[in-house]
């Protein structure tokens, strides 16, 4: 009797024609069925927002490939609720990120978001980026790597994963590590520049330098050369602070 086959979600917030996706849909094309639902042009930084004012507009680009003019969040919300209700995945994966999702960065990626939003959904879910914008065949074959494994032993305890994949040929990768989440300090400063009007304009300013990336950390891992692996939560709750807030309402 055939096995059946495994589906995946993938989906990223550098957009559907980004090169991470692609690399990422041919690792594992031979192993599980792929549908891709990713935003039609870059959405880094949108976390977890969700369309809420204008109707989402999808193109079916190519066989089992959607571009959506939304976020990454707004990608696998339909993915799930609508495009795949009736034969929902067996796995979310989102990336390969064009860049490092470390410590701070994963309160802003749309990477994180749309993996998140898998999770909340209910199905298992991994985000990967790359430390760099090379070595994207590095991460789609550890990327491959963790769904096999998780093929023979799925994700304990219901946790999202975080991934992050040094930027170096995968002869060089050291191991796997699991890892907490570093720190950074606060951002750097706004750019102010005018434009061609004489009217100000604003950048945001380039992430704050490494605080808290000391052994354990997933920064210090792909430092090391290792692939940082870190279990995410989607409760935010204190619960440590429960009973001191508690007692500071009371006065």
């Amino acid at each position: 009797m055939t096995e059946k086959k495994l589906k995946i979600l993938l989906s990223n917030d550098d957009g559907v024609h980004a090169e991470g996706i692609r690399v990422l849909a041919e690792a594992l094309q031979d192993i599980a069925t792929i549908t891709i639902v990713a935003p039609d042009r870059n959405r880094s930084g949108a976390s977890n927002s969700l369309t809420l004012e204008h109707p989402l507009r999808v193109h079916e680009i190519a066989p089992r490939c959607y571009s959506v003019q939304g976020t990454p969040t707004d990608c696998v919300h339909f993915a799930l609720n609508e495009l795949m209700q009736d034969c929902r995945p067996d796995l979310v994966l989102t990336g390969i990120n064009h860049g490092a999702n470390l410590g701070d960065d994963v309160l802003y990626s749309g990477t994180v978001a749309a993996a998140m939003e898998g999770h909340f959904l209910g199905v298992s879910a991994m985000a990967f980026s790359l430390v760099g914008k090379q070595c994207f065949t590095t991460a789609a074959q550890i990327a491959k790597q963790l769904v096999l494994q998780h093929i023979a032993n799925p994700i304990p305890d219901n946790r999202l994963l975080n991934i992050n994949v040094p930027d170096i040929l995968l002869e060089h990768i050291k191991g796997i590590q699991t890892t907490r989440l570093g720190a950074r300090h606060h951002a750097e400063a706004m750019i102010r520049q005018q434009d061609p009007r004489g009217h100000d304009i604003y950048w945001l300013g380039p992430p704050g330098q490494k605080q808290d990336a000391g052994q354990g950390t997933d920064f210090h891992a792909t430092e090391c050369g290792y692939v940082s692996v870190t279990p995410l939560q989607v409760d935010l709750t204190a619960h440590e602070a429960m009973n001191s807030i508690n007692q500071w309402l009371k006065g």
